[in-house]
């Protein structure tokens, strides 16, 4: 009986976002309110509105109430994480996955990519170049992450996001060990510097090629940390 009105709850916010009765950013009725107009437990409810908190539909604020926020780059990223904490997934799978949403952000990126988009990836290439090792994890990630929105797909968005975090909160180190090594940060640098060209003439060949060289460093410095850990648990 629970399990029927824990559903119901949560089919009741799905009809309301379609029918357009609830929006990003509105408010949920109150917990006493759901409860009394559909004829469901306390309980129930706050299972429902905790499910789909987690689920990144809405977002609860101690004593503000719930609101519609459809943050589902979180689902992703504990869904992952949890592939990942349970062997279901490793670091190579998620930089396969990374590499063929980058390809497709970026044949995406060249066709809508905006002026102000492309000064921005000019900026950070030239800083990439003179900045310190610490900057340069910063703008590493700001340089693709301008390439991801560019695309315009919300999907590849929200999942290469998710991707990034997980990357970072298994190997938080990664990026430093790639920008730390001299070798390593002038091929990325380069892998920039094309990538950046292909976008500003529209050269999708050049592009997909700039980030194969750009994951090559990345799969080479990800092969050594994997053998890394299994001689540990040898």
């Amino acid at each position: 009986m629970e399990e029927k009105s824990y559903t119901r709850i949560i089919e009741y916010v799905k009809n309301q976002i379609m029918n357009g009765e609830i929006r990003i950013g509105d408010k949920l009725p109150a917990e006493r309110e759901l409860s009394e107009s559909l004829g469901v437990s306390r309980n129930s409810v706050r299972e429902a509105l905790r499910t789909l908190d987690i689920m990144g539909v809405i977002s609860s604020q101690h004593g503000a109430g719930n609101y519609l926020t459809g943050n589902f780059e979180k689902n992703l990223m504990e869904t992952m994480s949890m592939m990942f904490i349970m062997n279901q997934i490793n670091y190579e799978q998620i930089s396969q996955l990374r590499l063929g949403l980058e390809i497709q952000a970026m044949m995406l990126a060249i066709d809508h990519i905006t002026e102000f988009q492309i000064n921005q990836l000019e900026s950070i290439v030239s800083e990439l170049e003179h900045g310190t090792e610490e900057n340069n994890v910063v703008l590493d990630k700001q340089f693709h992450y301008v390439i991801t929105l560019a695309s315009k797909n919300l999907l590849i968005i929200d999942i290469l996001q998710a991707v990034s975090d997980v990357m970072d909160h298994f190997n938080n180190d990664l990026r430093k060990e790639i920008l730390g090594t001299k070798e390593s940060k002038m091929k990325l640098h380069e892998a920039h510097s094309l990538i950046l060209k292909s976008i500003k003439n529209k050269d999708k060949e050049l592009g997909r090629e700039a980030l194969y060289k750009h994951f090559s460093v990345i799969d080479e410095k990800l092969s050594k940390i994997t053998n890394n850990n299994a001689k540990k648990l040898d």
